[in-house]
């Protein structure tokens, strides 16, 4: 017969599963929210259990595209004349041998112990007792891991000359501005107040040169092999654990090394009075993500590899992985160092169906 196919994660709905997917599809078709709810769908396929109905089908919306309205060059409300910070050097840098121990501090507790490892509260417990009881349970996670050499954290970053053109940002070959050496298309808000991530910088004909940083961080390959061999052998806690600590690791040390670049770069004395504060965005400027809200197009992966020559830490990236970066827990960003730099959605859900049907 037909093999059942089981679907989730961040990326996907129910509805998107059980209704848009099944047309593609006609066999068993499982919806998995989470690891747990997967882990569920696991079990009763094994049963032998029949597959769900498909989803409901909602109210059919207009296919049309909606209408853009005017979009001005730039977002009004950002401030074109704000300072201009010089970074220390052009070009990129590896760094290897980052201490464990020096990461963990920048784990979000939250994400891990709520979102990766599926814990929820005792009744009557509060957060902070909630997170003193899980603490312990990290803590052997790092130092198992740590005993096994499972988490090799690796970063590859730098500092280019860029400008704006329009809802482009050049990067330049170097402060000449003379050559471009590659250019990133951000999607620009249909809605007050027309934010684009471009936005952030200066023009290109400005009489003063901007710059960015980016970086790639990634734990390496080894955490990812031994958690499929984990779930190969049925050890589910484990995996759970291996994986969810490997992938709060990777944010944790995009974390820390974002703090690295604001006080490298000279404006590291405006961040907030806490470690926590920083996942709230108390800080000059902002890190973005390929695949968020703000620049949803996971094939700039590449071009951000090729920047940076990602070979040289172990990663790859490219249409065969669907521009995902290979080890699987690495991530990389864009970082601006205007002060108006923080997250906002460019597209909505519906904006990036009516433009992938387009």
């Amino acid at each position: 017969g037909d093999v059942p196919v089981l679907l989730g994660g961040a990326a996907l709905n129910r509805s998107f599963v059980e209704r848009d997917l099944r047309k593609r599809y006609p066999g068993p078709l499982y919806y998995g929210k989470n690891a747990f709810s997967g882990l569920d769908a696991m079990s009763r396929i094994a049963a032998g259990d029949p597959a769900p109905d498909p989803a409901p089908d909602r109210p059919t919306r207009s296919r049309q595209r909606p209408r853009q309205g005017p979009i001005p060059s730039r977002a009004p409300s950002v401030d074109a004349t704000s300072p201009v910070f010089e970074p220390p050097f052009l070009g990129s840098r590896v760094v290897e041998g980052v201490p464990i121990d020096e990461i963990v501090p920048f784990v979000n507790e939250t994400a891990l112990f709520r979102n990766q490892w599926q814990f929820r509260p005792d009744p009557g417990e509060g957060d902070t007792a909630f997170k003193q009881r899980l603490r312990p349970l990290m803590e052997e996670q790092v130092a198992r891991a740590g005993d096994d050499d499972l988490l090799v954290p690796q970063v590859v970053y730098g500092y280019y000359p860029v400008g704006r053109d329009g809802d482009d940002l050049v990067v330049w070959t170097d402060e000449t501005r003379s050559t471009e050496r590659t250019r990133f298309s951000f999607p620009r808000q249909r809605h007050d107040p027309w934010l684009c991530i471009a936005d952030f910088f200066r023009d290109v004909d400005d009489e003063r040169c901007d710059y960015a940083a980016f970086h790639i961080v990634t734990m390496g390959e080894r955490a990812s092999r031994r958690a499929a061999a984990l779930f190969e052998k049925d050890r589910y806690t484990d995996y759970l654990l291996l994986h969810g600590l490997s992938v709060e690791m990777t944010e944790a040390l995009a974390e820390m090394w974002h703090r690295h670049v604001r006080a490298e770069w000279g404006f590291g004395d405006e961040d907030g009075p806490t470690t926590g504060g920083l996942f709230r965005q108390q800080y000059r400027g902002g890190r973005f993500s390929w695949g968020y809200p703000a620049c949803p197009d996971l094939e700039d992966n590449e071009r951000v590899a090729e920047l940076l020559d990602a070979r040289r830490i172990g990663v790859t990236v490219g249409a065969a992985t669907g521009y995902q970066y290979q080890p699987e827990q690495t991530t990389s960003a864009l970082i601006a160092h205007h002060p108006q730099a923080k997250y906002f959605v460019a597209r909505t859900a519906e904006e990036v169906r009516h433009a992938d049907d387009g």
